[in-house]
């Protein structure tokens, strides 16, 4: 057998990602911690500092710029609604659909912009984008039913930060405002 390539998670990413306000963090981490406590897939178990709920805005494995700047107006409304799936096979992702509102459009524009040309995956480009807030990898079908269950109803908040994570060097760094 050949040696395989780097995977798609041992690659260097640069990812932009959009914050949510304290009480739509807590919202996403209650649904996180349902799943969990069934003993579902969840985020709930990924405990480092950096894991957040959040919107990603844009990954890469090519250069983004360091500083960046952003211009873009923060605090944006910001609804996540329905539960979303992504993926085929048995095991899917676990999302919740973000309404892609004007202001959230805006803002996706702008840190493409100031991140200049790079090799975002398909799903966000600004054509194709498909914001969401991810509540569990890799989630058995056979599960989704009483995954589905267990969350709770839509969250309305905001948006209050971008931040970009280094997966390189698991640097965090706030990018805007």
């Amino acid at each position: 057998m050949e040696p395989r390539g780097p995977s798609e998670r041992t690659k260097a990413i640069t990812s932009l990602e959009l914050l949510l306000d304290d009480d739509a963090e807590a919202a996403v981490r209650r649904d996180w911690e349902a799943l969990a406590a069934a003993g579902l897939s969840s985020l709930a178990g990924h405990t480092a500092a950096s894991n957040r709920p959040h919107v990603t805005l844009a990954a890469r494995s090519s250069p983004v710029p360091h500083p960046l700047s952003i211009d873009a107006d923060l605090p944006i409304p910001i609804e996540l609604g329905p539960p979303l799936l992504l993926g085929s096979g048995e095991r899917r992702v676990l999302a919740r659909a973000v309404v892609p509102s004007a202001a959230l459009l805006v803002l996706h524009a702008a840190v493409l912009r100031a991140a200049g040309e790079g090799d975002d995956p398909p799903h966000l480009l600004p054509d194709r984008w498909m914001p969401h807030v991810t509540l569990a990898r890799r989630l058995r079908t056979a599960d989704l039913a009483p995954a589905l269950a267990l969350l709770g109803p839509a969250i309305e908040g905001t948006g209050v930060a971008v931040r970009r994570w280094d997966a390189s060097t698991r640097v965090v760094t706030l990018v805007a405002p």
